[in-house]
């Protein structure tokens, strides 16, 4: 069993957190909220009181926040990760941010001790160890580390590092893309007369069958209660046209999802989970 530090106890990292705790492997951990931290405490895991304290003693220091700045935060700052990695330690990224944040890390830690593993999946995936794990780093290290990520999923290497952000954000492509074409069919099948329940017996005979069924029961019930929250999955779309701009790649349906995104977090929806997005592109109450 390894020594864990684990920074970042929100929605996905606290559950994963857990089932590391569960597994037997001894696990300090750190969150900004201190608050976050009692549960795991009460499993087992000791608390730090910085980034640096928690990855004094750590062979593997696994990282999951919400974005690049709190990335550049836990790492770089006075007490971050940085500061008191040990030698021969491994950090693992698994955050969802773009690849100029996965570079400047690298350059500040020793050459080979950076694992670039950010997941695909939400709470429940989460909580039952069904994640996929797009592993991207050296591959002595990705083989290493694969018995303690197997605890959390399923690990793909994808290549060196870097690979596993540029993955995730491809993987992402799909989700934002998908919920913003199947908010304008519905919308356009409300504008065409149509009804609710006609507009998804038309949905399932199509490719977008299995998204509408799944989103079905929120946007019928109006009620979105957050898996991935609305306001992160802005967040990935920004990664994501950032990234593809710097490779020159035209991605204006990203931009178009994206921008439908942006308007439903500007009208308050960004706690709700992304599929929100549904209600604000349909817009009038329909039957």
């Amino acid at each position: 069993m390894a020594a864990v530090g684990f920074i970042g106890l929100g929605a996905m990292g606290s559950r994963m957190a857990r089932r590391l705790v569960d597994a037997g492997h001894q696990l300090t951990v750190w969150n900004r909220t201190a608050e976050r931290a009692e549960p795991l405490a009460g499993a087992g895991a000791a608390v730090a009181a910085t980034p640096a304290e928690a990855a004094h003693s750590a062979e593997v220091v696994v990282i999951m926040v919400s974005d690049p700045d709190a990335l550049e935060a836990v790492t770089e700052r006075s007490e971050g990760v940085v500061s008191g990695l040990s030698e021969g330690a491994t950090v693992i990224q698994m955050s969802t941010v773009g690849p100029p944040a996965v570079e400047r890390l690298a350059q500040l830690l020793p050459a080979g001790s950076l694992l670039d593993a950010p997941v695909l999946g939400s709470i429940s995936e989460a909580e039952g160890g069904t994640l996929n794990i797009f592993a991207g780093g050296p591959e002595a290290l990705v083989e290493r580390w694969t018995p303690l990520l197997s605890v959390l999923g399923t690990v793909i290497p994808v290549g060196p590092l870097g690979a596993g952000t540029a993955s995730k954000l491809v993987a992402n492509t799909t989700l934002v893309g998908l919920i913003g074409v199947l908010g304008e069919t519905l919308a356009l099948a409300a504008g065409l007369g149509l009804s609710r329940e006609t507009a998804f017996e038309v949905l399932a005979t199509t490719a977008l069958a299995a998204q509408a069924e799944r989103r079905r029961t929120a946007f019928e019930s109006g009620e979105y209660p957050p898996r991935f929250p609305l306001s992160l999955a802005r967040k990935d779309a920004d990664l994501i046209l950032g990234a593809a701009a710097a490779a020159r790649i035209d991605v204006r349906l990203g931009a178009a999802a994206r921008a439908w995104l942006a308007d439903a977090e500007a009208r308050g929806r960004g706690g709700d989970d992304y599929s929100a997005v549904l209600e604000e592109i349909v817009g009038t109450p329909w039957r």
